[in-house]
């Protein structure tokens, strides 16, 4: 790990076509919109206010709107409809011959810094956030990748913890686009949407230029376009199933397919996993003479309470313990996520080989209490309370239930619920049906929005018909959920909880606000 810092402190002292336009001028505005932005035209153009504006949005925000500039949104949109044209990220190809090719001729920009490389099934991106967060208070320049975006494109990117300037953003997709053109010129087929993607990031990070990458998978591991990085820490947040037609239908396939991103020599961070996932990880370690730092052994949760607008957390880290540390996230998994980036960072600084002792205390205490992960139980509204969470799948929806139950005193909760197409809605609506009173199935924009008469019909067989109500548009589900949580006699205690998918959460923080 010769190429991080020897201390632990700074060094200074202290997809969806809309309906065809029949006089409704709500799909006139929609067709108009479109042009601009398909995904979202259906938002931005907003038949009404809705009455779950109530109250000011927080003002501390990181996850960016449109771009104010006319001239600078309408280049953005452009790069935005040539990148829809090419293969979508949910397509995956189990080669790696272009994004090698396209880094080839760009230089390597991804050798030019050290990588922390993620993957898993949940947590995902609000680990990468954390390690992001912790690194920065390290005075380290940092560079994020994630997918997929809650709201704008160039959340995906991010350097310094905020996202990629919309201008940087167009101005890297240019630069790089006569590279893209050859490797297509040269390839049976072109460069996919996450793979130009994956590239920007690794040109944005090398011109920065940034200290240390946090680089998420799109999918899988092996053969995701990521893996091109040399990552000398491999983090591995919880595997469970999802993505099954692409990536295998049990713990132990996925798992198999996610462990390619350890590489030689690297230190491989793991959390918390189902035993044959982890024996497949530990195998994988031991033919790469990784180490491994595992959750439950070498690291861990001592102790957490829950706190206003957060939790309390005491976290074992490879070097030591790490006592009394405000968390601003809400729910037992957040705990666990923040354990497992706290050792990544540790291992990144070669605690545990080069160094026995913790790092900087207060530093970490300070990047923890920062830490902030859009659309992961966001408390959006009040009166009544609107949260936001990105469960899409089983295991995602059942810790959303349990974080609820333990953060939120809600006696009347209603839920939104949007899907995409082909994941297990059935397991994601019985893990909630638990805590939601009533429901509201409805669909997002995007052409992957699964059908809201299709989830209907599987949230009777889950909820009871009495329990369940269809608003095909997002919009008109949020306003229907709000007038069901204040028919509730304890209105103080009413709540409404929009999830499903990342894309249906990202929709509704633009409706209520959160644009910016």
């Amino acid at each position: 790990m010769s190429d991080t810092p020897d201390d632990f402190g700074p060094d200074t002292p202290d997809d969806h076509a809309p309906d065809t336009p029949g006089g409704d001028p709500f799909a006139e505005i929609v067709e108009e919109e479109t042009v601009r932005d398909p995904d979202l035209a259906v938002i931005e153009a907003g038949s009404r206010t809705l009455r779950a504006l109530s109250g000011p949005p927080s003002a501390k925000d990181d996850v960016p709107g449109r771009p104010e500039d006319p001239e600078t949104d309408s280049a953005l949109a452009e790069v935005e409809a040539e990148l829809a044209q090419r293969w979508p990220e949910t397509k995956l190809d189990p080669s790696l011959v272009r994004i090698r090719a396209l880094m080839d001729v760009l230089g390597e920009p991804q050798r030019s810094y050290p990588s922390i490389h993620i993957t898993g099934t949940n947590g995902k991106t609000t680990t990468a956030r954390m390690i992001e967060t912790l690194l920065g208070a390290f005075e380290l320049r940092t560079g994020r990748f994630s997918s997929p975006h809650v709201q704008s494109i160039t959340e995906r990117i991010s350097l310094d913890r905020r996202p990629i300037e919309p201008e940087r953003f167009i101005e890297t997709y240019r630069d790089l686009l006569p590279y893209v053109d050859l490797v297509d010129s040269r390839q049976e087929h072109r460069l996919s949407f996450f793979e130009v993607l994956t590239a920007m990031a690794f040109a944005a990070f090398a011109d920065a230029p940034v200290d240390v990458a946090v680089v998420e998978v799109g999918m899988g591991g092996e053969w995701d376009c990521t893996n091109v990085v040399d990552g000398q820490v491999a983090v591995v947040t919880p595997i469970s199933l999802d993505h099954t037609d692409r990536l295998g239908t049990t713990a132990e396939a996925i798992a198999g397919e996610k462990s390619g991103i350890i590489k030689q020599d690297a230190t491989v961070v793991l959390a918390q996993q189902p035993l044959d996932a982890a024996a497949v990880m530990l195998r994988r370690a031991g033919e790469r003479d990784a180490t491994v730092a595992r959750e439950g052994l070498e690291f861990g949760v001592v102790s957490r309470e829950v706190a206003v607008g957060g939790q309390l957390v005491t976290l074992r880290g490879i070097g030591g313990e790490y006592p009394d540390l405000f968390l601003p996230l809400h729910g037992e998994h957040m705990a666990h996520n923040a354990v497992v980036a706290l050792a990544a960072v540790e291992a990144f600084f070669g605690v545990g080989a080069t160094h026995a002792r913790t790092l900087d205390q207060d530093l970490v205490r300070e990047a923890f209490a920062q830490v902030t992960s859009p659309g992961r139980l966001e408390v959006v509204r009040t009166s009544p309370t609107v949260i936001l969470d990105a469960a899409h799948n089983p295991a995602g929806a059942e810790v959303t239930a349990a974080a609820i139950g333990e953060a939120f005193d809600l006696s009347r909760l209603i839920g939104v619920v949007g899907t995409s197409a082909g994941k297990d809605v059935r397991g994601v609506l019985e893990a909630l049906e638990t805590v939601l009173a009533e429901v509201v199935v409805t669909s997002n924009s995007t052409h992957r929005a699964m059908d809201p008469d299709e989830l209907a019909a599987v949230a009777v067989e889950v909820f009871g018909e009495d329990r369940v109500q269809v608003e095909p548009r997002l919009d008109d589900a949020i306003d229907a959920a709000i007038t069901l949580a204040e028919e509730s006699a304890e209105y103080g205690g009413a709540g409404v909880l929009v999830t499903g998918s990342v894309i249906t959460v990202g929709e509704a923080r633009l409706l209520l606000g959160r644009d910016r």
